[in-house]
């Protein structure tokens, strides 16, 4: 390698030396030619370092400086005790005690005041029509539970009143429309204990309780009870229908 850097060398001083002799032309060929040699220098230089590290790698291999194998490296020795040893550990610091701060009091919050359940306000007066008109209103709006209380109220404020039947009637019909119909066919028998006028109607609904609690003959009983004795009203003539209808299912 040395060999071929020193050869170089003095091509590259003869070249310098000739500079001055050569045109342009001329110049530029010889830096051409200097190019090649240079690089085919490299690439020798690269094969011969490709080469050593090969010899190198080698098992009992002798460096290309001639020098005998280095020895293996000796394992290390295990350090002293003392120097192994963990150091003592520093006493810890003194915790800095941090002044104590009283927490704030709780604001205090006012009691609510007290509030005192209004009461209803009381119905306004008015005739017992007006009364019933309201109790039915309320049935109407779907409000049952409250309907059977304004019913209730309104036959304990006018038991002889002629719409005091109706009253007891449309108490059946609350508990009818909330399908407890065992109560219902119990509030519509009272019907009859508060005059005719609702009668009819009550017949045909409790023939329908019973229906509806699996009776048909006490049901179809109470239908011909209406047709019998209310023949030209217009329960009698839907208890006919109810007759002929179940009468034909049962054949």
């Amino acid at each position: 390698m040395r060999v071929a850097q020193e050869a170089t060398s003095r091509d590259l001083a003869n070249v310098t030396s000739k500079l001055q002799a050569l045109d342009v032309r001329t110049l530029g060929e010889e830096v051409a030619r200097l190019t090649r040699r240079a690089d085919a220098a490299d690439s020798a230089l690269a094969a011969t370092q490709t080469k050593v590290e090969a010899l190198a790698t080698q098992p009992g291999g002798t460096p290309p400086s001639g020098r005998p194998a280095a020895s293996p490296v000796p394992a290390p020795m295990p350090p002293d005790a003392a120097v192994t040893s963990p150091a003592p550990a520093s006493p810890p610091a003194a915790a800095v005690e941090r002044p104590r701060v009283a927490p704030a009091p709780a604001p205090t919050v006012a009691p609510p005041p007290s509030v005192t359940p209004a009461k209803p306000a009381p119905k306004a007066g008015g005739t017992p029509e007006q009364e019933y008109a309201a109790a039915l209103a309320t049935f109407r709006s779907r409000e049952h539970g409250q309907a059977v209380l304004d019913f209730i109220d309104f036959m304990a404020k006018y038991p002889k009143h002629p719409l005091a039947g109706n009253a007891q009637y449309w108490i059946g019909e609350a508990y009818w429309a909330q399908r407890d119909y065992r109560q219902a066919l119990v509030e519509f028998e009272k019907v009859f204990e508060r005059g005719p006028g609702k009668v009819p109607d009550a017949l045909l609904k409790i023939g329908l309780c019973h229906l509806r609690l699996s009776d048909l003959p006490r049901a179809q009983q109470a239908w011909q009870r209406v047709v019998n004795e209310y023949p030209k009203s217009e329960s009698a003539t839907m208890a006919r229908s109810l007759i002929a209808t179940h009468s034909a299912a049962r054949r």
